[in-house]
């Protein structure tokens, strides 16, 4: 008789029996699989019905996906486009004011160019900046309204020059030392300028009036021709300014003219350009007091 502990038990047994069927199951799933990879290779239109039906099986789920995905990119899109809208819209805004302020430049020198058609021996040449430097400061609780520019007389700056922006006039130079100048704002309530709507020959004085506005006073009195959103524009005489550059647009009408905001915000404004006097003799005799004149 055999030892009992020489004997297998029935579990053993069906443990065996289960480890042989794994085997088996495995090594036909192995030969199906030679087979198919090898029909893959040599036929590979063989599976195309299966491959076809199987994509049909599964696309209304992979539809379903892309739709919720996309709506879902939509939905986010939506609500980060509603969040932006603001910045955008400001952005538009100044894109817009700064072709509308353009445009009012072209037409002035449309105008100008019309007047000056019939004269002989016109040739214009392209005005070079004397300087080119950055507002360093600017007056903040006086009533006066001055500028700081970081450029003085070793850079050919000099008292009167005119000063302005990629946007329009700042103002013009009225002290200088070796490496910095003092700017009289538009803004400021002694500074007085020549200007003319861009559309048309209506002149006027643009004078500051110490708080961001400038009052814009006609020079011929009668049925005020202004309007709000009126541009003005210098327009070259006192001989400090070249003709045709932006000022302010009209906000508000007085019996007199308008009250008007500048173009080119010092605030606002980073690099500016100083440009030597239009016309120096011009400037010289509108500086001199009728007196002295006279007199002499």
């Amino acid at each position: 008789m055999a030892p009992t502990g020489s004997r297998r038990s029935g579990y053993s047994r069906r443990a065996q029996y289960n480890l042989f069927t794994g085997y088996v199951i495995a090594g036909v799933g192995a030969l199906i699989g030679a087979i198919l990879l090898a029909l893959s290779f040599f036929q590979p239109h063989l599976f195309g019905g299966l491959r076809g039906a199987a994509q049909d099986g599964v696309s209304p789920a992979t539809e379903t996906a892309a739709t919720v995905r996309t709506g879902t990119k939509g939905f986010w899109d939506t609500v980060s486009g509603y969040y932006r809208a603001g910045s955008k819209n400001a952005a538009l805004k100044r894109e817009m004011e700064i072709a509308r302020i353009r445009l009012a430049e072209a037409a002035a020198v449309k105008q100008e160019n019309i007047r000056l058609k019939g004269l002989l021996g016109l040739s214009d040449k392209e005005i070079k900046p004397v300087a080119v430097a950055r507002l360093v400061g600017s007056t903040a609780s006086s009533t006066r309204r001055f500028a700081y520019l970081g450029a003085g007389s070793d850079q050919g700056v000099a008292v009167g020059m005119p000063v302005r922006s990629p946007r329009g006039i700042v103002g013009r130079i009225l002290e200088v030392s070796s490496d910095s100048s003092r700017v009289l704002l538009l803004t400021d309530s002694e500074s007085v300028l020549p200007v003319r709507r861009a559309n048309d020959e209506v002149v006027a004085f643009a004078e500051g009036r110490g708080d961001g506005l400038l009052r814009i006073k006609l020079i011929n009195l009668g049925i005020n021709p202004l309007k709000a959103g009126d541009v003005f524009v210098t327009s070259g005489a006192g001989g400090y300014y070249r003709p045709g550059i932006a000022v302010a647009i009209v906000t508000q009408i007085t019996d007199d003219g308008g009250l008007a905001r500048i173009v080119s915000d010092p605030a606002a404004t980073d690099f500016v350009s100083v440009e030597p006097i239009y016309e120096p003799e011009a400037a010289i005799g509108a500086a001199t007091p009728i007196e002295r004149e006279l007199g002499d």
